[in-house]
């Protein structure tokens, strides 16, 4: 599977690590050169210096032949944004992005968006820790 990925921060590339290792063809984004650093030493995928919401940029990363995008910045709304052109410009069949704000996570999803919240996520998990 082709899988583009938005941001290398810690999430994106352990995410961009993760499926390189299981035998897909990554290519990870980021407006930082240096926040390729956090890629495992062994990584083979392609990594992308630009701006993900430069339709240019998305089309050098091969988003007409993605089969899947992920969102993992920090920024709520670039990365809605970018989620929303992978899924309706570029058609891509599946299409995940990180939400911080649990509200916006929940309108999104009542828009038909996939997302992940990190907030409710660790949320629930201390709690279910905390209750054992």
């Amino acid at each position: 599977m082709k899988v583009i990925i938005m941001g290398c921060g810690r999430v994106g590339a352990r995410l961009a690590g993760v499926l390189e290792e299981a035998g897909h063809d990554v290519t990870i984004l980021d407006l930082d050169p240096f926040a390729f650093r956090f890629l495992p030493p062994n990584f083979r995928g392609t990594a992308l210096v630009g701006n993900a919401m430069d339709v240019d940029v998305l089309r050098r990363a091969g988003i007409e032949q993605a089969d899947a995008f992920a969102a993992a910045t920090g920024g709520d709304n670039r990365s809605v944004m970018v989620c929303q052109m992978a899924k309706h410009l570029f058609n891509v069949p599946r299409v995940v992005c990180r939400i911080y704000d649990p509200i916006r996570e929940e309108m999104y999803r009542s828009l038909g968006m996939k997302t992940v919240g990190p907030t409710s996520v660790v949320a629930e998990l201390m709690q279910t820790t905390l209750l054992e």
